[in-house]
């Protein structure tokens, strides 16, 4: 392989890889204010820890209802969310913590422009 080639296939995983953790960085920061704005006692949640985010075309509108109208005692009852666009990508994340001693995990679902969390599970 010739050198060029091999610095030019470098760069372009490198830009990829820096962009994937500015959108892991994003997918954070947008749950965490989630959390604060929805959950009952936000300050009860604690050593929170992300996993790899990741997307999906497979969760379907009917199954977002379904999480959306899921009752969590962690969580307001009156949460708004954003509208999912029928048929498009959804990104995830999973997200363990403690609460009150116990270990948790919530996984959330994020539209395509990292701007609002469509459900969660």
């Amino acid at each position: 392989m010739n050198c060029s080639l091999y610095k030019y296939l470098i760069g372009v995983a490198s830009i990829f890889f820096m962009s994937s953790c500015g959108q892991q960085h994003d997918a954070e920061c947008l749950v965490d204010a989630f959390l604060e704005e929805n959950a009952v006692h936000p300050e009860k949640i604690e050593n929170r820890n992300f996993l790899k985010l990741d997307s999906t075309k497979l969760i379907s509108d009917s199954l977002i209802d379904v999480f959306q109208h899921r009752k969590n005692e962690l969580f307001k009852p009156d949460i708004k969310y954003a509208v999912n666009n029928s048929g498009r990508m959804l990104y995830y994340i999973r997200m363990n913590f403690t609460y009150e001693g116990d270990t948790l995990y919530q996984t959330f679902y994020i539209d395509e422009s990292f701007g609002h969390i469509v459900a969660f599970k």
